[in-house]
């Protein structure tokens, strides 16, 4: 497939690579088309995990097209159905994402990553959150880095842009593993085929359940657990996977998952 991004889906994990010479950036187009291939990813059972990354071997992505905004892209124009990226405001976004740092990770690039289950990122890789100096506000990032990060680390980042290195990334836990460059994509698809071969049911439930536990108190979300007020819980605890993980753990055999 040609265009901004790049698709190859082998089996149930699809790959995602931004391509937009020379840094990968993203204007108005290119995210919409971001949303409706991760609106197509959450809604096609047959697709188990997904790996985004980037093209080249010095960008994952840079965030905004500022060339593009210059030329008339407004900053708060229609990014399409996933917001920003394809899948920071994708509802029901219940499968995992692993995101592939094969480079500068910064501004809405960064808020991309921050939107993904798992970040692995190549020894050179950067970040930053340099919209400070362009006047204008990281919006996601200042939601979600406080969140994932130590609060005054993210505070550093967004009010003064400067740039991490990927040890410190790492450091402060919002990579999970460092590797040479030339084993970057390989660690990914090891992760995706081992995450494909869990209980997606399980995955979906996880996802809910994690998202909504942001915005409310420990007992609220344990009630809605127990109460099956979760849509994914509910389907998970009436499931044939549910039965087939305790027969499975009884008979001592590997679970075979339908996902149903």
């Amino acid at each position: 497939m040609t265009g901004p991004i790049l698709q190859r889906r082998e089996g149930g994990i699809l790959e995602v690579t931004i391509d937009r010479p020379k840094a990968n950036a993203i204007d108005l187009v290119t995210s919409r088309i971001m949303g409706e291939i991760f609106a197509n990813f959450r809604d096609d059972d047959s697709l188990r995990v997904a790996i985004i990354t980037g093209a080249g071997e010095k960008f994952f992505c840079p965030g905004w097209d500022l060339k593009a905004a210059a030329a008339g892209d407004a900053v708060d124009g229609d990014y399409g159905i996933g917001g920003f990226g394809g899948m920071q405001e994708l509802r029901d976004l219940n499968k995992p994402i692993i995101c592939a740092v094969n480079g500068i990770c910064c501004g809405g690039g960064l808020e991309i990553a921050l939107s993904t289950d798992l970040i692995l990122a190549a020894e050179h890789a950067t970040f930053a959150l340099p919209e400070i100096r362009s006047g204008t506000v990281a919006d996601a990032a200042s939601i979600k880095l406080p969140k994932r990060i130590p609060y005054h680390i993210a505070m550093d980042m967004l009010l003064t842009g400067r740039w991490l290195d990927v040890q410190e990334a790492h450091r402060w836990g919002f990579v999970n593993e460092v590797l040479p460059a030339d084993k970057l994509m390989d660690r990914a698809w090891e992760l995706a085929r081992l995450l494909e071969s869990g209980p997606p049911l399980v995955y979906a439930a996880i996802k809910e359940v994690v998202r909504a536990a942001e915005g409310e108190t420990f007992q609220t979300t344990m009630n809605r657990i127990t109460k099956r007020q979760f849509r994914s819980v509910d389907i998970l605890y009436s499931s044939e996977d549910q039965l087939e993980g305790a027969r499975a753990f009884a008979e001592k055999r590997d679970p075979v998952w339908k996902g149903r």
